[in-house]
């Protein structure tokens, strides 16, 4: 029986430009499946949250800037968001403008010290509703450190537990790899959100990850499921760009949201700003098509 880690081995291989590069060369194939979203419904009460995690083993996909984004989306329609930053480098945090490297308390400490709980770690955003657990340099000894420790991949579950019902959405962003603290962080999760540069390289690299969820699902955590993958750093314009979406939507089909994220100078602005792009350029494009994002995740 073929796997969607099967699905997206084939669909990684190169092949020749056929017949249908013609139809794809004509038309936006991103544009084409889009369809009208619903508006989110108002809560009566929070938590507790669903838990999401942003993986991807590639750099540079966009998994930070989809994270801030998704979260002060979220926040707009009513929803309480925490972020967990679980990337050693620390870009979260300073996307938000958080100097992490500076803080003497970050998400190791609420990892590697039993009296030390994410509650006395988070901070406060400028964003209504959106908090942070930074992270700096610190965590990168967590990954060595939690090899010798019982029940290793659940130790970022344990911890998720004492803050939970305080929000509607925890969003993780994972480092750049499938290493430890990432397969922590797809222990806690109940969704992934795979976000995905349209270009040949980082849709190689898709399948791995596949399979490494299918494992975490099977051996450590059965509610795992892909919640959707994010086409990101998408361009119309390109030939290339649209061949590897369509090529993602042949593999997976509904699970690939309909909102793309267009490339666009407006991101890297915001990292400079410390800001998401929903406050820095609120009618922007992109910061439509993170709001987008956001009714299609709480539409799961």
């Amino acid at each position: 029986m073929a796997t969607r880690a099967d699905a997206a081995s084939a669909v990684a291989r190169p092949h020749d430009s056929g017949p249908e590069m013609g139809a794809i060369s004509r038309q936006d194939p991103a544009k084409a499946r889009q369809r009208p979203l619903p508006e989110p419904k108002p809560l009566t009460e929070h938590g507790p949250a669903r838990i999401i995690a942003m993986c991807n083993q590639k750099g540079g996909v966009g998994k930070t800037t989809s994270t801030i984004n998704l979260g002060a989306a979220l926040t707009e329609y009513g929803r309480r968001v925490l972020l967990i930053d679980l990337d050693p480098q620390g870009a979260l945090s300073v996307g938000l403008g958080i100097p992490a490297q500076n803080m003497d308390r970050t998400i190791y400490n609420a990892l590697m010290e039993r009296k030390t709980t994410l509650a006395d770690v988070r901070v406060p955003t400028d964003i209504p509703g959106l908090d942070l657990v930074p992270s700096n340099i610190d965590l990168s000894a967590a990954e060595v450190q939690l090899v010798s420790e019982v029940a290793r991949e659940q130790t970022l579950l344990r911890v998720l537990a004492d803050v939970r019902d305080d929000y509607d959405y925890i969003l993780i962003d994972c480092q750049p790899s499938l290493g430890l603290l990432t397969v922590n962080a797809l222990t806690a999760a109940q969704g992934v959100i795979i976000p995905l540069e349209c270009e040949f390289f980082s849709l190689r690299g898709v399948a791995l990850l596949v399979d490494t969820i299918d494992k975490v699902k099977e051996r450590l955590n059965p509610s795992l499921e892909i919640s959707g993958i994010l086409a990101t750093m998408y361009d119309s314009r390109t030939v290339h760009c649209r061949e590897v979406f369509s090529r993602v939507v042949e593999a997976f089909d509904d699970v690939v949201f309909q909102t793309v994220i267009q490339r666009t100078v407006r991101f890297p602005e915001t990292t400079v700003a410390g800001q998401p792009i929903t406050t820095w350029a609120p009618t922007s494009s992109g910061a439509s098509a993170y709001r987008d994002l956001a009714k299609e995740v709480l539409a799961l």
